[in-house]
């Protein structure tokens, strides 16, 4: 569900309103007027929650949730008592899902200030808190005893942030919560809207993005470094991580407590690192990858969705056990050369 501190829900509405905003089929044994109170993800909806489902398998993802109505691409012809979820079909549930967002959600996208000065009124901020000249502190934002906030920085609606963190100018956060003694080095950009599109033949339409970041305690974000916020749940970095300059961590991924991740890394939506994984410089991560605990990836090498399993060293692209890349390298230079001699002779 969207977090009100940052997101103010219309709603709720109708099932017969937001099938016909979603231009989903409601169904013939549905009670028209009951109310949907507000969207959620498969697995944290409840009863008066709208979800969806995109996965090959998606009557058991809907069978093991709590929500009350579920969009599913095409005509459902399922009849099973024991799914608490009412299916509305549809004939693209990311479409579908995006309109129901925007009936709900009205006002998800960047940040619009209104405000006269540059705190807002309603901000709190701790003893010691130092702003630098050009600072805009958000509504309802807490901000920790000790911490600095740089020159034209902003802080947008909601942001709570712990204390004793060092925030560098020209830098934006928002929709977000930072633990203690984070620092955050000019030029970042926190909380931003994921890189979600539903596409069809008429091009590509934005998916509304209704969740936050959380950063834990001790994290360091490198300069101009860009944190997307989660498209229904968080985007979340671990305790500990140290992150480079000009890395880019997409929307839903979860990096785990201690990693390294070094400059120019991109790591897509809906990942998962595990505790001290290091991704050296210029590492491609793709969507829906999962690397376990103490994990390396060698610099320039580029992770597949798949699992990666913990404890080990990979290279390459498509990244595999460094070892055997090494040979294959090594493997390919001699090929080469022996071609070179036979041209020679």
């Amino acid at each position: 569900m969207a977090d009100p501190r940052f997101y103010d829900n219309r709603g709720p509405f109708s099932l017969a309103v937001v099938c016909s905003r979603a231009q989903a089929v409601l169904p013939a044994d549905a009670e028209p007027d009951s109310e949907i109170a507000d969207l959620a993800s498969i697995d944290s909806a409840g009863a008066r929650h709208l979800t969806f489902s995109t996965a090959k398998d998606a009557i058991r993802a809907i069978a093991a949730s709590r929500a009350g109505y579920c969009l599913i691409e095409g005509t459902p012809d399922v009849a099973d008592d024991t799914l608490r979820a009412r299916l509305l079909g549809c004939k693209s549930v990311l479409h579908a899902f995006a309109a129901a967002a925007r009936l709900f959600y009205p006002e998800h996208g960047l940040e619009k200030w209104e405000q006269d000065r540059p705190v807002h009124p309603s901000a709190k901020l701790d003893e010691n808190v130092r702003l630098a000249p050009g600072v805009i502190i958000g509504p309802g934002t807490e901000i920790g005893a000790g911490t600095s906030i740089g020159p034209y920085t902003t802080i947008s609606r909601g942001v709570t942030i712990g204390r004793d963190c060092e925030i560098g100018g020209h830098a934006g956060i928002g929709f977000a919560y930072l633990g203690d003694s984070v620092i955050i080095l000019s030029g970042a950009q926190v909380g931003q809207p994921g890189f979600g599109f539903a596409s069809s033949s008429a091009g590509h339409e934005k998916i509304p993005q209704l969740g936050r970041v959380i950063i834990q305690d001790r994290v360091e974000l490198g300069a101009c470094t860009t944190i997307d916020r989660g498209a229904l749940g968080d985007t979340v970095i671990g305790e500990g991580t140290k992150i480079d300059n000009l890395v880019q961590i997409g929307h839903n991924s979860r990096i785990g407590r201690h990693c390294i991740i070094v400059a120019q890394v991109g790591v897509s939506g809906s990942c998962e690192l595990g505790d001290f994984v290091v991704l050296g410089g210029q590492v491609g991560v793709s969507d829906h990858v999962s690397i376990g605990d103490y994990a390396r990836l060698a610099a320039r090498s580029g992770a597949v969705p798949g699992n990666y399993p913990g404890g080990i060293d990979y290279g390459g692209a498509p990244a595999r056990p460094i070892r055997e890349w090494r040979r294959e390298v090594a493997a390919v230079a001699l090929l080469a050369k022996r071609r070179r001699q036979d041209r020679n002779e």
